[in-house]
């Protein structure tokens, strides 16, 4: 490397390292608890700090909205950096990651002491998320399910009252979308948009077809089973088929404006998308759209679909950890 190259990489490096501490901030006042909250949750915790400092005095939060999109970038990379918050909220699918780096701080003897945190008050299988190892990592702190996201009218004009509760019926009412459109001479509809970048969806068809979705103690994925390859079939078909658009998430420029000019009938999708749609789409198509649970394999097993949320977790840096624990 040349010196005129190392320099270069010094400064980028140095760059790199000035962003993280510029993004999260130093260790700062010992009373104050840095609280990172993602998304839309961001803004709300915000409004909640007042109270809890009012019960708490001496003392203070400070809370830093981050993007879903960037959260868990910015978290790795504050780990890194050493830079840390002391609580931070985190996709409850992102726990077992962070416990292996060793960033998290156990929470099972506090949990044992609290007589506000009791695992009998959560459902069993999202407290199970946070659980690595028999010991407590996060406290969940919200629940969300994929559903089925449709428009009311498309499925009016092909004739149903209702959403489709099985995956054959679900294909089928795709296929008459589609034709319905073409019938008409209208421009090209898909009969659902289900983003090929997104894991969810192969996953809850692998989940409804029977598979444990892991094998080995749980340590490699049990994707070629028979199981879960039927669910996988099914979702690649749709594609093969020309029933859902080969794009990913970020292909469609206004996921929003697309769906309320009707250019698919179906997206698979969590109940945060709910204010989204009734924020972003127009007037017209608010009576148009609806949610119903996930159709499943026959109508033995509508509705299973995957649970996922956020956990709330205290980082092992933290230098706040009684603090946290309040918070």
């Amino acid at each position: 490397m040349t010196p005129r190259s190392r320099h270069t990489m010094m400064w980028l490096v140095g760059m790199a390292m000035f962003t993280v501490v510029s993004a999260c901030g130093e260790r700062g006042d010992p009373n104050e608890v840095r609280f990172w909250a993602l998304g839309r949750e961001g803004e709300v915790a915000k409004e909640m700090m007042a109270e809890f400092e009012a019960e708490n005095p001496g003392i203070t939060v400070r809370v830093q909205q981050i993007p879903f999109s960037a959260a868990h970038e910015k978290l790795l990379t504050a780990h890194v950096g050493d830079v840390s918050p002391d609580v931070a909220q985190i996709g409850n699918t992102w726990v077992p990651e962070f416990v292996a780096l060793r960033a998290l701080e156990p929470l099972s003897d506090r949990v044992v002491a609290s007589s506000t945190v009791a695992e009998r008050g959560y459902f069993a299988g999202i407290w199970d998320t946070n659980v690595v190892g028999d010991t407590v990592w996060g406290i969940p702190w919200y629940v969300d399910t994929r559903l089925m996201f449709y428009r009311t009218d498309l499925l009016a004009d092909i004739g149903r009252s209702s959403a489709p509760a099985t995956w054959a019926d679900w294909r089928l009412a795709m296929e008459e979308i589609q034709q319905r459109a073409l019938s008409e001479g209208k421009e090209r509809r898909w009969g659902a948009f289900i983003p090929t970048n997104e894991w969810n969806l192969p996953v809850i068809l692998g989940l409804q077809s029977g598979s444990p979705l892991l094998r080995e103690d749980f340590g490699r994925g049990a994707f070629a089973s028979p199981e879960f390859r039927r669910g996988f079939e099914y979702l690649v078909a749709l594609y093969r088929e020309g029933l859902a658009p080969v794009f990913g998430s970020n292909d469609v420029a206004n996921l929003y404006q697309e769906f309320a000019n009707g250019r698919f009938g179906f997206y698979v999708s969590g109940p945060w998308q709910i204010g989204e749609f009734r924020r972003r789409m127009p007037d017209s198509v608010q009576n148009a759209w609806a949610t119903a649970p996930m159709p499943g394999p026959d109508s033995s097993t509508p509705g299973l679909s995957l649970a996922g949320g956020s956990s709330l977790v205290i980082f092992a840096s933290s230098e706040r950890k009684p603090a946290a624990w309040k918070l």
